[in-house]
């Protein structure tokens, strides 16, 4: 069987910008005199109650850390998405794995390459994980929403080409709460130079994602 060298392309990653949000508040009145004290103490208490929740949900962080990602994709759905690769994965290093971790697998199975990679990557809030979430999905237009998935899901699938090969891969993109599982998968035929099919694709990527979706739900 001839050795077939793997393109570029499949081997570069993109190293991921954690988008990290804070909030605060600041209440001034102006002092009050001794007779409008009781009167102006009692606003300040109706006034003040109802904002406490509204402060609390915008600051809601369900996940402190990210889960093991290896382990977070069944072995019957890595036996059909990546034919040959170890189930155990490997974990990419990270400079912070509170904050992101993510497993990889990856198998060349005759002429077939197949690559999966699952992400975690935890932010402050509810509210800055749906604002990186918004921004992400634009930025990779073309595809669309996967309902049922998380709060909120996305799926995108792109064809590339590199000296004269193929290159298919799919990108969901979750949102749970303060976290966002992020799904990749491609594959190639380095016999036929041609790309595996955008719904084999698609439908892979999304397998999997909802595998990562239940497991980081499972790890509170």
């Amino acid at each position: 069987m001839r050795e077939f060298p793997l393109p570029l392309a499949l081997t570069a990653r993109l190293s991921p910008v954690v988008v990290l949000a804070a909030m605060g508040w600041a209440l001034t009145s102006s002092p009050a005199t001794p007779a409008d004290q009781y009167t102006n103490e009692t606003q300040q208490k109706s006034t003040s109650t109802p904002s406490a929740p509204s402060t609390a949900a915008a600051a809601t962080k369900s996940y402190g850390a990210a889960p093991a990602p290896c382990g977070s994709v069944a072995t019957a759905t890595l036996k059909s998405l990546v034919p040959g690769a170890k189930t155990a994965g490997k974990e990419i290093r990270s400079t912070d794995e509170k904050l992101r971790r993510t497993c990889s697998w990856n198998a060349l199975k005759g002429y077939d390459y197949r690559w999966l990679d699952v992400s975690f990557e935890v932010l402050d809030s509810d509210a800055a994980a749906q604002k990186e979430y918004k921004e992400r999905t634009a930025e990779k237009s073309g595809g669309g929403a996967v309902p049922g998935l998380g709060d909120a899901g996305y799926s995108v699938v792109n064809l590339t080409t590199e000296d004269k090969q193929q290159t298919r891969e799919g990108v969901v993109i979750a949102q749970v709460s303060n976290v966002l599982v992020v799904t990749t998968y491609n594959g190639s035929d380095f016999e036929t130079k041609k790309a595996p099919g955008t719904d084999e694709i698609n439908k892979g990527a999304i397998k999997a994602a909802k595998d990562a979706v239940n497991a980081l739900k499972g790890s509170r």
